[in-house]
Order: structure tokens, then sequence, then C-alpha cells
């Protein structure tokens, strides 16, 4: 069998990084991307393909998907939209050009390699694209707002393009995954972007944040969540999505994952708010 080919983002640490090691491990050809050349290179010493994809940069989404391009001689079996970031903060502190910001990163930057990708899927009459969504884009939590709209948009996103793709008619498959509490660094990565954006000092909610917001967001030795796993658990699933012949169109990660799915579906929305806001 040829060998198959896969273009990952977010590749720096967490999620991206643990999968692109486990699929090149099972024979897969993975382009790792990430947004910092530095983060390519000890990649690329670790024995992976890894090139600059910046999603908040268009020059540098196409630049990439034109190296894969070249690489493969023009295909790809797979594309992994990974890469994310965060900004804690009320609703009511979020600059607007916060939102602008994020959603470059996470969403947009995500069609424009999409948009890239699904030609040459459907001139193969296969592919499949997965997309790392969230517990958080099917459900809320104080504190979130950005990260939790550029997921709720996913979602519909996502649900719109497989529909429209239609693997009978297509071959190629469009899955999400939503993973819950991961060991990454994601909390690590959204301090720089909390202290850009949020003015503690003259926001209605300057107690939470010195008293819930900071004491998380900048322990070094924070209590592990009792419900997190590890990034294999995300991998596991990933693999499924790619491998099995029947793949599933959301694969859930973690137990929180399943309780919200579970708490949605049954439960009235009053009810719900009132579990989500002690937490």
């Amino acid at each position: 069998m040829a060998q198959k080919s896969i273009l990952i983002t977010g590749c720096s640490s967490g999620i991206g990084e643990h999968v692109a090691h486990a699929l090149k491990a099972r024979c897969w050809r993975v382009f790792a991307t990430c947004r910092k050349a530095e983060d390519c290179a000890r990649l690329e010493a670790e024995g992976l393909e890894s090139f600059v994809l910046d999603y908040a940069d268009t020059d540098s989404v196409h630049a990439a998907f034109a190296e894969t391009m070249s690489r493969t001689g023009g295909t790809l079996d797979a594309l992994y939209n990974n890469g994310a970031y965060a900004i804690p903060g009320a609703v009511e502190d979020i600059p607007t050009d916060a939102f602008r910001a994020i959603f470059e990163a996470n969403f947009f930057g995500w069609h424009e390699l999409t948009r890239l990708v699904i030609p040459v899927m459907r001139k193969q009459g296969q592919g499949r694209i997965v997309q790392c969504s969230s517990v958080l884009g099917f459900t809320a939590l104080r504190m979130r707002s950005p990260y939790i709209s550029t997921k709720h948009a996913l979602e519909g996103y996502t649900d719109c393009l497989r529909l429209e793709l239609d693997h009978s008619k297509s071959g190629i498959h469009v899955i999400l995954l939503q993973p819950g509490p991961i060991d990454t660094l994601i909390r690590q990565n959204s301090r720089q972007h909390y202290e850009k954006w949020i003015d503690t000092g003259n926001s209605f909610w300057k107690g939470f944040y010195a008293k819930i917001v900071h004491p998380r967001l900048y322990a070094e030795d924070l209590p592990k969540d009792r419900f997190e796993l590890g990034c294999e658990a995300t991998t596991k699933k990933l693999i499924h999505a790619l491998e099995s012949p029947r793949p599933k169109v959301r694969y859930p990660v973690t137990t929180p994952t399943y309780i919200m799915a579970w708490m949605k579906r049954l439960l009235p929305g009053r009810w719900v708010d009132a579990v989500l806001i002690r937490n």
C-alpha cells in the first residue's frame, strides 16, 4: 500500500505534537506544521517533516499548502486542523479586536486551509478532514468566551461542510474531535493573550480575576483535573477517525464531554446553567 500523507497544524506541543509522532510511528507521512520556525526546527531534529504554518497569516497558510503539495506531488490523504489558542476573560472585558484576532487564528485560518485542500481530495476521490473542536464547542463556561465562540462556529461550519461534501459522492470524510480536559499547554500559552487584552484593574470582575482566574492561570503546580487525560486519549480517537473504513461523525474525548452531551440533551437549560455557573 502507498504511504498515506497528513498535514497537521499546531504541532509545537500538546495534541498536535503527540499525534504527529504517533502517526509517523504508524507509517504515515506526516507534515507537522508550527507557527514558529524554531519549533519546526526542533521537530525536524526529532525526525518529522516540519515547516511554518501560521493560521493568522494568509500568505503563510498558502505557502505551507504549496510546500505540502510540492513534497507529495499534489496529493494529500488527510488534514488535521488543530492549532488554536484561548483568551481568558469576561465577555464585557474582551475588546472586539481580541475577538477578531482569535477568529483569524482559530477559525478563518482553518477555513482558508480547508478550502485549499478540498479540491485536491475531490480530484483524488478520497480524503479525510478532521477538525479538533472541544467539549466547549457545544457548551459554555465563564471566562472563556473567545475560545468557546470559535469552537461553536467550528462545529456549525464542520456540519455544513460534511453535508455539502457528502462522502457517498465525494469520497471525503469530514469529522469532529471533541476533547475535554487534556494535558496541554493551552493554559500557559493563554497568559500572553490575557495580559495583552484584559484590563483587570478597571473591570467589574476585578475581584474574580484576583481570586479565581489568576491562581488558575499562573499557578505552576495547579492540581490536575480529576477528569484530565493525556494527549494519547485524543490521538487514539484520531487514529480511528483516520484509519477506520467507517469513521464516526463525532469523537467525544474524556468523561466531561460525554457528560455534557448527555446533560444538554436531557436536562432543562436552566439546570445546565446552574451546574456550569459553579465551574
